[in-house]
């Protein structure tokens, strides 16, 4: 029987020989996710940057790339990797739940709570998501309080956690979220989720 590091060395081996044969192909997508599984994230993030300067319209290249970034700590690029793929593909709900973990984790609620409730759109009896909604909005507006993901990396383990922080405390580290900006940002939910049932619609037919 075979460990899951021997699995994952031998995923690394199948796909490693298809992109060496054929380097310009999409293979490096599940290449970068096997470098990933196995822990490899430098290996990872190289190959999946490599291949989308190749295919920089393919989103599960970019997908992939911000798989192993998010495992690496690196949120800030996250986000600028996964903006671009759900406001293409709304329905992509491993993009969105990745950047919706990672605006939580850099204390960017506004777009956090607008991320996790494009999640519940699409995924409406997730009673995770629906709990975790909640529990960002009963925590910013009522008791002026925002519910913050601790950094799973500083925590030495990938089950994250929670910690309570003011709000004014939170808004002082994201210059580009202010109370009164929240109405607006409420307003550009409407407006996303709009788009997104447009999208919906437009796919069906």
């Amino acid at each position: 029987m075979r460990t899951d590091k021997t699995k994952g060395n031998s995923l690394i081996y199948h796909y490693l020989r298809k992109y060496q044969e054929e380097p310009t192909s999409r293979v490096f997508a599940p290449l970068a996710e096997a470098y990933r599984k196995a822990g490899l994230l430098n290996e990872a993030i190289e190959i999946a940057r490599d291949g989308i300067r190749i295919h920089p319209h393919f989103l599960g290249g970019r997908v992939a790339l911000a798989r192993a970034l998010f495992d690496k700590g690196e949120y800030n690029q996250v986000v600028k990797e996964l903006e671009p793929v759900v406001l293409d593909a709304p329905d992509n709900l491993v993009a969105q739940k990745l950047l919706a973990e990672s605006y939580l984790i850099l204390g960017r609620i506004a777009q956090a709570l607008s991320a996790y409730k494009v999640l519940l759109f699409f995924l409406p009896q997730d009673q995770e998501i629906i709990e975790l909604v909640q529990e960002i909005e009963t925590k910013a507006y009522e008791d002026g309080a925002l519910v913050l993901q601790q950094d799973p990396v500083k925590l030495k383990s990938y089950t994250g956690g929670y910690s309570v922080k003011g709000a004014n405390d939170a808004i002082a580290h994201d210059p580009e979220v202010k109370k009164k900006e929240w109405l607006k940002k409420v307003e550009e939910l409407q407006s996303l989720l709009v788009r997104v049932q447009r999208f919906k619609l437009a796919n069906r037919a």
